[in-house]
C-alpha cells in the first residue's frame, strides 16, 4: 500500500531459515517502487489468536486515512481465524509498530467453514450502501469458494448468504484478490470504485498456478459472475504462465493498479539452506484492461527504468533459419531488453491442432531446438559463450482452419543448467494477437541473475522462470537473438540496457 509518502510491503517470512514455518509479515518501505529498506517484523505470533503462525492478508485504508491489515491466524487450537491490527502511531509514516485489539479475531469459521481452509482475507471495498465487504479464501471439497463477510464499523463482521464466488474442482482458493478495472485506458481504479467490469483471481493450490477471471458485479446481491467462457481452472486466463503466485495488487497515487507477484524458488531446498533465503519478489506491474476487454495487460512499472545504464541498438537484423545475433556491449546479467520481430512468410507456418490445449506441454514438445516453420524465433538469455547453456525466450506460429494463426510464447529452460535438485520447467502460453494483421510481435524480457521475466506483445502474454547457470553468471553471460525456423525473420528494432542494482533491505 502507499501511506504518507511511502510504499509499503508486507511479505511472508521466516526469519529462522530459508524453508517454510515460523511466519511473520516482514515489512518494507520504498519512495519508488524499486529500492527497498527494511524494518522490524510488522506483525509476529505473540497472542493466542495468531500464536501458531501470522499468515497472508490485505490492508485496507478507512475512511479516516488509517490502514488497517486483516490477516490469518494461526490459532492454539490450529484454526484459521481473520484477525485485524492498526498503527500504533497513526502519524508514523513508517508504521514501525502495530499493534492488535483484544476483540480479535474478527472473523472466526462458523460450522459450515472449514476452519483448515479459510485464509488470506482480501483488501476490503466499501459498497454503495456503506458497508465494507472482504473475502476469505476456502473450499468445501474440491469446490474453491470466497467466502464474503459485511461489516459497518470494520469491527464486526457478518457472514453474507452466498459465497462471492466459487468454482467446482478447483480445490483451495488461495490469495484472492478482486477489484474493479476501468474500460479503456491504463488508469486503474480504487478498489471501492464502481465499474461495469471486475477482476477476480485466485491462487489454486492444486496447481501451483494462478487464475483470473473477468465479469460483472453486483453489490445488491454480493455476487461475482465471471464473462461467458471464463474459467478458475487449468484453461483459464493467468496474469503469468510461469512461476508466479500469491500475487496481490494495490492501487496507488499515480492511478494505477500494481501488481506484486512472487517468483519461488526452482533451486533445491539444499542450496536455499545454503544461500540463506529464498523466494523473492517480481519487478512490480501497472494492470490494466486490454481494448479488446478479454484479458489483462501488464507492465513493468516505469520507475524500473531508473536502473537502466548503458545501452546498444540493432535494427533491420535479418534472421535466417538457424543464424543468431549476438548482442555485445553491455552486461547481460542484469538487462533490459526490448525487441520487434517480423515475419512475413506466414504461409510456411505449422498446422495447428485444435487438440492442443496446454500450451506448456505444446512448448515441452517443440522447444527452442525443435525447428519449425514460423518460428521459434526470439531471445536466448543466460547463456554461455558456446551455448551448451542458456535459456530460450521464443514465439512459434501455427496455422489453423481458415488461415487464423495461433502464436505460442514459450521459456525454455531445458539447457539452463545440469546441476541436480533443479526443477527445470518449460513455461508457455497462447499469445492473443492477430500476427496476420500487421505480421509483427514485441517482446520484453528482464534479465536478473536468477530471475526472467518477459512481456509479449506489449503485455498481453507474460512468463516468469527462476534459473540457475553454472556456467553464464556474472561477466560470462551472454544474450542472443535466433531464429530456428524455416520462414526469415527481421529485427526490425532491437535495445538493450543493462540493469544497475536496486537497493535492497538495506537499512534506513
Amino acid at each position: 500500500m502507499f501511506y504518507k509518502g511511502l510504499y509499503h510491503l508486507f511479505y511472508q517470512y521466516n526469519p529462522k531459515g530459508a524453508v517454510w514455518g515460523n511466519i511473520v509479515w516482514a515489512h518494507s518501505v520504498s519512495k519508488d517502487l524499486i529500492n527497498w529498506a527494511p524494518l522490524p517484523p510488522a506483525i509476529y505470533p505473540s497472542k493466542p489468536f495468531d500464536i501458531n503462525g501470522c499468515w497472508s492478508g490485505s490492508a485496507t485504508v478507512l475512511l479516516n486515512g488509517v490502514p488497517a491489515i486483516l490477516y490469518t491466524g494461526i490459532d492454539g487450537r490450529n484454526r484459521q481465524v481473520q484477525n485485524i491490527a492498526f498503527p500504533k502511531d497513526p502519524a508514523d509514516p513508517y508504521l514501525r509498530e502495530w499493534v492488535k485489539p483484544s476483540y480479535n479475531p474478527v472473523i472466526d469459521p462458523d460450522a459450515a467453514v472449514n476452519a483448515s481452509a479459510f485464509r488470506d482475507p482480501t483488501t476490503a471495498w466499501l459498497g454503495p450502501d456503506r458497508r465494507w465487504r472482504v473475502a476469505v479464501g476456502s473450499k468445501v471439497g474440491l469446490r474453491g469458494l470466497a467466502v464474503l463477510y459485511t461489516s459497518r464499523n470494520f469491527k464486526k463482521w457478518v457472514k453474507a448468504a452466498a459465497p462471492l464466488h466459487a468454482a467446482e474442482g478447483t480445490g483451495m482458493w488461495e490469495c484472492p484478490d478482486f477489484y474493479p478495472v476501468a474500460g479503456r485506458g491504463r488508469n486503474g481504479l480504487d478498489t471501492s470504485a464502481i465499474s461495469e467490469k471486475y477482476v477476480f483471481k485466485v491462487s489454486l493450490d492444486l496447481t501451483r498456478f494462478e487464475y483470473y477471471t473477468l465479469g460483472r458485479y453486483s453489490f445488491r446481491e454480493d455476487r461475482f459472475v465471471p464473462d461467458k467462457g471464463m474459467k478458475d481452472n487449468r484453461t483459464g486466463l493467468r496474469y503469468d504462465y510461469g512461476n508466479f503466485y500469491a500475487s496481490k495488487t494495490f492501487f496507488d497515487p499515480e492511478k494505477r493498479r500494481v501488481l506484486w507477484g512472487w517468483a519461488n524458488e526452482s533451486d533445491s531446498v539444499g542450496d536455499d539452506v545454503t544461500k540463506g533465503w529464498a523466494g523473492v519478489q517480481t519487478v512490480p506491474r501497472a494492470v490494466w484492461l486490454d481494448k479488446s476487454g478479454r484479458q489483462l495487460v501488464q507492465w513493468p512499472v516505469r520507475e524500473l527504468k531508473k536502473l537502466r545504464g548503458k545501452s546498444v541498438v540493432a535494427r533491420e537484423l535479418v534472421l535466417n533459419k538457424g543464424q543468431r545475433y549476438e548482442v555485445k556491449g553491455i552486461a547481460t546479467s542484469q538487462a533490459d531488453v526490448e525487441a520487434t520481430f517480423e515475419v512475413k512468410d506466414l504461409d510456411r507456418a505449422e498446422a495447428f491442432d485444435p487438440s492442443w490445449k496446454d500450451a506448456q506441454e505444446l512448448c515441452q514438445k517443440r522447444g527452442a531446438d525443435v525447428a519449425g516453420g514460423v518460428g521459434p524465433f526470439g531471445l536466448w538469455v543466460l547463456a554461455s559463450a558456446d551455448l551448451s547453456e542458456r535459456t530460450a525466450v521464443f514465439f512459434r506460429v501455427f496455422k489453423g482452419s481458415e488461415k487464423k494463426h495461433t502464436v505460442l510464447m514459450c521459456h525454455d529452460d531445458s539447457s539452463s543448467t545440469s546441476r541436480p535438485g533443479v526443477w527445470k520447467p518449460s513455461f508457455a502460453g497462447f499469445v492473443d494477437v492477430d500476427i496476420e494483421k500487421d505480421k509483427k510481435i514485441s517482446l520484453r524480457t528482464l534479465i536478473d541473475a536468477s530471475v526472467v521475466e518477459s512481456f509479449g506483445a506489449k503485455g498481453k502474454t507474460c512468463i516468469t522462470s527462476r534459473i540457475y547457470p553454472v556456467h553464464a553468471v556474472g561477466a560470462a553471460a551472454h544474450l542472443y537473438a535466433f531464429n530456428n525456423g524455416g520462414a526469415v525473420v527481421k529485427i526490425s528494432g532491437l535495445r538493450a540496457w543493462e540493469l544497475g542494482t536496486a537497493n535492497m533491505n538495506l537499512a534506513l
